[in-house]
């Protein structure tokens, strides 16, 4: 048994990763975790530098250098174990989404603050899902004619692509409708009312 640690949920994203192509440099796992794997599973990029070793010190990958003109980098490649570890991985149907959304915790304790913040904080959540979609839509449209990185992924590309799209407009849709609630609230949104039809349409949706 390896004392490099447990292995997490990251760890078989970098893994997944070595199992997409035969070789990556470190700098190229980071960049490629943060372009797609980082929009689900985003994690700090000092993290990410660990992983790797962390995965040869299990026997799931192997490390090897590599010189780049005066400099040297180190290339890692998954292992037959490492194919049979993530195939065990993928047996298990996982955990659900966890919500981390700071924008969100603002809106829920809005009273303790003014009106006029709560507009910033959705005008700064609808700039969120914005700017996150550009890149998405870029990615859709890159891919519709077929010119997409890893065209032979399309098919589980798709699934994430669709989910994320989704997720974005739904943050997008959700702050359109949710400043129109509080510009009817007075500048102190302690002294703010909901209202009722709002309040049953909500119930309504809920119901699905």
């Amino acid at each position: 048994m390896s004392s490099a640690g447990a292995l997490t949920t990251t760890s078989y994203a970098i893994l997944s990763l070595l199992a997409v192509r035969p070789s990556w440099s470190t700098y190229e796992l980071t960049r490629q975790m943060d372009r797609s794997v980082g929009r689900m599973w985003p994690r700090a990029q000092s993290k990410l530098y660990e992983e790797p070793k962390k995965l040869v010190a299990h026997g799931l990958a192997t490390a090897r250098s590599e010189a780049v003109g005066q400099r040297s980098r180190t290339i890692y490649a998954i292992t037959d174990e490492g194919r049979q570890a993530l195939a065990a991985w993928h047996r298990e149907p996982g955990n659900g989404p966890v919500l981390e959304f700071e924008q969100l915790l603002k809106l829920a304790f809005a009273e303790h603050g003014t009106t006029a913040d709560a507009l910033g904080t959705l005008a700064a959540a609808r700039r969120w899902a914005e700017e996150r979609n550009v890149a998405n839509r870029t990615a859709a449209e890159a891919y519709a004619p077929g010119d997409g990185p890893f065209p032979e992924r399309l098919p589980e590309n798709l699934l994430v692509g669709r989910f994320l799209t989704d997720f974005y407009r739904l943050v997008a849709e959700w702050a359109d409708w949710a400043t129109s609630q509080v510009q009817q609230w007075p500048e102190d949104p302690g002294r703010a009312s909901a209202d009722g039809a709002q309040v049953a349409e909500t119930a309504r949706r809920a119901r699905w």
